[in-house]
């Protein structure tokens, strides 16, 4: 990468986002930048990005605002994680 301040680095497949990508993802998407560039820069594939974009959005001003909450990304991942295990009789 030509950027000064890169945090890409090595991921193994299937691990998740850390909560410091997540905030990268926050303050990048506030400065305007397009979900593609911010996958480049952080080295996960797009749909990965696109995917945390979608579960962290949340409605401000009754609705009127749409804006991604690193905070709310994580409260949504815990959240599917109690889902996501066997349930016993």
């Amino acid at each position: 990468m030509d950027h000064l301040h890169s945090t890409t680095t090595e991921h193994r497949k299937g691990q998740l986002l850390s909560f410091e990508h997540q905030v990268l993802i926050q303050t990048r998407l506030k400065d305007g930048w397009s979900p593609n560039r911010i996958a480049k820069e952080i080295g996960r594939a797009l749909n990965t990005v696109r995917n945390k974009i979608k579960r962290g959005t949340v409605a401000l001003y009754k609705g009127n605002l749409l804006c991604y909450k690193a905070t709310a990304g994580e409260a949504a991942y815990e959240e599917n994680c109690k889902a996501c295990c066997r349930h016993y009789d």
